[in-house]
């Protein structure tokens, strides 16, 4: 049991280690795979060969998500700027709604400044909504439309009650392990004594009829295999204290928050929730109090290249609009559609969403926003989910699929690609484990594992999930339309499909680690490459004009000084 809780809670978001696999480089996602032998999307072949010494336009990449350092010395140069709202003086200068929106806009912080932080589930939010009504009501009695509404309830009360279960057992069992294993620690700090921390003091020591002794023991030789340095016992105490407190905490926010049926911090926002028409609410806090999700998701797309620090980005010319929208819980339907709104008019050409959830509180509002970015002209991008599911058989929102149906068929948008995840291996473990898949559901495959990009406070880490590989779509997306501006989203999407790397071997597929074919998993089959990509926009015409708005030229101007400046320094 210990040894499984150590391997569960403890190392898997430390390391990621894969059948005992070397880690790639951090800048694996930009490799070849002709030139480097790893398979990459080819990002410096593309900018050294195909778009060497072409100057590309600026391309707006809205990051919806939970926010955005937009202080990050990898960021700060590349993030949108509105020119037409004069920063801290508390007005709507630009009459678009929105007050002092200078790096985009936060639609889950209050008027007072303050942020949502946790949320509840959707489906928790769901059982919430109908538990007044139907607790204690007799099926019998009810209509037909109240039965429908009655079994529905049934079905959420099941999942949050079963999960709460869930969360709280596992809750209890770290709570009494943590004993165990501070134990076993001072057995084996015991055991060494003034002897340095290393495999041939640990391979001396008796064990003898000594538990405590041996589970110190195994829980150094568990960290020291999955990589982590250990030079002394109290590194153990520290690593054994962070891990433990994460694992806590993890499960402590699933029971206070996300299965709550009794938490609801929309108060904070101070909108009507009932109202899905309502836009004006929120802050122009882009950040946010946790930022390291949608900095790691900004970064990928557009972290400053070629500045001597960090990290690259793919586009070297996409610029970052902060639209803060998912806490840490389920992103709500509404924020989502006003998210999704707010990118469309303020010159987004190019939309990341790296969430998701398995339910929908009003999916029509905000395949309504789908339908608006399509009639102006954007793309978007959205991670297919964590969950090893198959998103033709399981509930994965928001998605392409219209809800309402015209002449019994169903509405599909042309301007989204849904994404899922690769590892950097090149065999049949190719397709991240984690990653959701569906012939029909998932549209390509892109880097997703140990993904090395920005977090908050200029510091940069590695990530893994859909979550990274939707934004290594969307950097592709943007580099296109830079330097292609007549070509349409619907064509940027087909040329990104076409240009895939067939997948041409079978891989397991995530869940069961059944041999497949990729085709059997995806639309395409096969790994977007912006080198590919490029190479077929260039062979493509354009269906659209290339125009600018107003707030695009200015950012244009000002992005030139920035260069100028920093060619000058």
């Amino acid at each position: 049991m210990y040894r499984s809780l150590f391997s569960t809670f403890l190392f898997s978001i430390l390391v990621i280690i894969l059948q005992g696999q070397v880690l790639p480089p951090d800048d694996w996602f930009h490799k070849d795979s002709e030139l480097d032998n790893i398979l990459g999307i080819s990002t410096d072949r593309t900018y050294n060969e195909l778009l060497k010494g072409r100057e590309g336009q600026t391309v707006v990449v809205a990051i919806l998500d939970s926010g955005v350092d937009a202080d990050h010395e990898d960021l700060n140069d590349v993030m949108w700027v509105n020119h037409d709202e004069i920063p801290g003086n508390n007005k709507d200068d630009d009459n678009n709604g929105y007050k002092d929106d200078i790096h985009g806009w936060n639609f889950i912080g209050g008027p007072d400044g303050k942020n949502v932080h946790h949320d509840t589930y959707e489906v928790t939010r769901l059982y919430a909504k109908y538990k007044y009504k139907y607790e204690n009501a007799d099926r019998d009695k009810l209509t037909r439309k109240q039965r429908d509404e009655y079994d529905k309830f049934i079905e959420y009360k099941k999942v949050v009650e079963k999960e709460r279960e869930k969360a709280a057992k596992n809750l209890s069992k770290i709570e009494q392990s943590e004993a165990m294993l501070v134990n076993a620690i001072d057995a084996l700090a015991e055991a060494v004594g003034d002897a340095s921390l290393n495999m041939e003091t640990i391979d001396s020591l008796e064990q003898l009829n000594q538990p405590a002794l041996m589970i110190g023991i195994n829980v150094y030789k568990e960290a020291t295999s999955a990589g982590v340095e250990i030079s002394s016992i109290e590194d153990m105490k520290e690593l054994l204290t962070e891990e433990l407190q994460h694992a806590k905490d993890y499960y402590s926010n699933k029971l206070e928050y996300a299965y709550n049926p009794d938490f609801n911090p929309r108060k904070i926002i101070g909108d009507d929730y009932s109202d899905p028409n309502e836009w004006q609410y929120g802050n122009n806090d882009v950040e946010g109090p946790d930022a390291a999700h949608g900095t790691h998701v900004a970064g990928i797309v557009a972290a400053e290249r070629n500045n001597g620090i960090g990290i690259n980005g793919i586009s070297k010319n996409a610029v970052i609009m902060s639209v803060r929208t998912v806490p840490d819980g389920d992103e709500r339907d509404k924020d989502v559609a006003n998210a999704i709104r707010y990118a469309v008019d303020n010159g987004a050409s190019v939309i990341n969403m790296s969430f998701g959830k398995g339910q929908s509180w009003n999916k029509e509002i905000v395949d309504e926003a789908v339908k608006y970015a399509a009639k102006h002209d954007v793309l978007l991008v959205h991670a297919a989910g964590n969950s090893n599911q198959d998103n033709d058989r399981e509930n994965n929102f928001p998605n392409d699929l219209f809800e309402k149906s015209f002449f019994l068929c169903k509405g599909e948008a042309k301007n989204w690609l849904e994404v899922g995840a690769l590892s950097y291996q090149s065999d049949e473990n190719m397709i991240a484990s984690f990653s959701n898949y569906g012939r029909k559901g998932v549209d390509v495959f892109a880097p997703g594992v140990a993904m090395y990009s920005t977090v908050p406070g200029s510091e940069y880490q590695q990530m893994q999930g859909t979550s990274m590989a939707a934004p290594v779509v969307a950097g592709i997306a943007a580099t296109i339309r830079s330097y292609f501006p007549t070509l349409t989203a619907e064509q940027v999407k087909e040329i990104i499909m076409e240009s895939t790397i067939p997948i041409t071997s079978k891989v397991k597929r995530p869940g069961d680690n059944e041999l497949v074919e990729a085709s059997e998993i995806s639309v395409t089959g096969g790994v977007v490459n912006l080198y590919k990509a490029i190479k077929l926009a260039q062979e493509t015409k354009g269906k659209s004009k290339a125009r600018k708005s107003r707030k695009w030229r200015q950012y244009d101007e000002a992005w030139e000084k920035v260069q100028e400046r920093r060619d000058r320094a």
